[in-house]
């Protein structure tokens, strides 16, 4: 019966990797940092995802493939049996479109009509999210929590970034012959892993 339990674990690590929970986890530098498709996890994951939606996220489909991996994400979520927060900063002032809630496939509806204007209220975003991550933490002290930030980093200034204290990614959607590179900034200063989404 051992033996079946080891050919169980040996065949989940030679599956399919799960390159969103992965990167949530931080950059992997070896085999062992790899998650891997299972159907159920031992510990509760809380994946919070902000995206920027601001105008500036229209260029150079920018946000259309931010949205395909949005799209894989959700599925990894939904498979992972991991709760959901997803706050969005586009428009005067950023909006919570679920917290906390258990991920489920109603989430490609919202996926679908997604679209970028308005302003980039995401430093507001952030620090929303800061107090809703200490307060959760309060409420539910063994759950793991995971971020990942989506955004061009085209901000007029990051400083005074929010203390998160959460471990995560940010993927700079930034696109075009004329590059500001504040996204890489924006993720030292949140102590956020940073990936180009062209290197996904």
């Amino acid at each position: 019966m051992d033996g079946g339990r080891q050919g169980k674990a040996r065949s989940a690590q030679q599956g399919s990797i799960n390159w969103p929970g992965t990167l949530l986890g931080g950059r992997p530098h070896s085999r062992e940092d790899l998650r891997f498709h299972l159907r159920s996890r031992s510990a509760h994951e809380l994946w919070l995802v902000i995206v920027d939606a601001s105008a500036s996220t229209r260029r150079h489909r920018a946000l259309t493939d931010a949205k395909g991996l949005l799209a894989q994400l959700f599925d990894d979520a939904y498979r992972q049996r991991a709760r959901m927060a997803l706050l969005t900063a586009s428009g005067p002032s950023p909006k919570w479109q679920v917290q906390g809630v258990k991920a489920a496939k109603s989430l490609a509806g919202w996926l679908e009509q997604l679209g970028a204007g308005g302003g980039t209220p995401l430093l507001a975003a952030l620090a929303e999210a800061g107090q809703w991550l200490a307060a959760r933490r309060k409420r539910y002290p063994a759950e793991q929590q995971r971020l990942l930030v989506i955004t061009d980093g085209r901000l007029k200034d990051v400083a005074a970034l929010p203390v998160l204290e959460c471990p995560g990614l940010l993927v700079d959607i930034e696109r075009g012959p004329i590059r500001l590179g504040r996204a890489q900034d924006l993720a030292v200063g949140l102590q956020l892993d940073y990936r180009h989404i062209d290197s996904m």
